[in-house]
């Protein structure tokens, strides 16, 4: 075995339940793949809500996003795209990434996103952002792409460094950076550990629940539920406590009852 593959443990996975999981079959092309990910598995903080802790732990993933039917955040979601990858004979990259430009506001590698190598192209995979890409995208500077109604853009920095861009009213946001750097496991447990327990992470006092597809992405933060467009805000709407697990059903999230009264209880 592969002293990457190897230190990933990417061996360990389920790959046939995987797939199951996401609705395909192993020759299915890589972008389909991205899509079925997205579209199975949604993006959700609610075990660090729980307490019940968030692990990177590839088995721990394993359980939660594919037997246990649940979503994740971002190291979860990438830990798994990559793993499967792999074991369909992908060449593959895991890179922390930085949110925003660091150039205007420095913030720490928390965002883990997936290079992926395609017909010697490499790709930027990324199923954990909950409001970002659906499909791959290739990293060459200045590539434009549109997904639906969503338009982005790949640049790359004097360091080597890529970003990826989202056109948002006729102006460019940066969504994250992604230095050149190596991550290894360690990297990312650390990453995770300061996301799921830190008061200054977004994720700990929060439902943070998002969906995003061809046409719409919506946000639940709170108890503040928003849909959107490409052309802007559609909707912004408060979710009572009798109406919360209809919602979170609605973005693929079905609780026991014991966990939806506990957020109930504590959020």
């Amino acid at each position: 075995m592969d002293e990457h593959v190897t230190a990933w443990g990417v061996e360990r996975l389920d790959l046939p339940a995987y797939l199951d999981r996401i609705g395909l079959a192993a020759d299915s092309a890589f972008p389909e793949i991205h899509r079925a990910h997205l579209a199975a598995i949604p993006f959700e903080n609610l075990d660090v809500l729980l307490g019940a802790g968030i692990s990177v732990d590839l088995p721990a993933v394993q359980r939660k996003l594919v037997d246990g039917h649940r979503g994740g955040y971002c190291h979860e979601h990438a830990i798994l795209l990559a793993a499967a990858l792999e074991r369909l004979g992908y060449p593959v990259q895991r890179r922390l990434a930085r949110i925003g430009d660091p150039s205007v506001t420095p913030r720490p590698r928390s965002h883990l996103v997936v290079f992926v190598l395609v017909d010697d192209v490499w790709h930027l995979a990324d199923t954990g952002y909950g409001s970002g890409l659906l499909f791959p995208v290739p990293l060459i500077a200045g590539n434009v792409t549109s997904q639906g109604g969503w338009t982005f853009r790949t640049v790359q920095l004097a360091d080597g460094s890529w970003q990826l861009h989202e056109q948002h009213a006729g102006r460019w946001i940066t969504h994250y950076t992604v230095p050149p750097e190596d991550t290894y496991l360690v990297d990312v447990a650390a990453a995770n550990w300061v996301t799921s327990t830190s008061p200054t992470s977004r994720f700990t006092p929060q439902l943070v629940v998002q969906r995003r597809d061809e046409s719409l992405t919506h946000l639940l933060t709170g108890r503040q539920l928003v849909v959107e467009a490409p052309a802007g805000r559609l909707s912004s709407t408060h979710v009572d406590d009798e109406s919360l697990d209809g919602v979170l059903r609605d973005m693929g999230l079905a609780l026991a009852p014991d966990q939806l009264a506990l957020l109930v209880e504590r959020f």
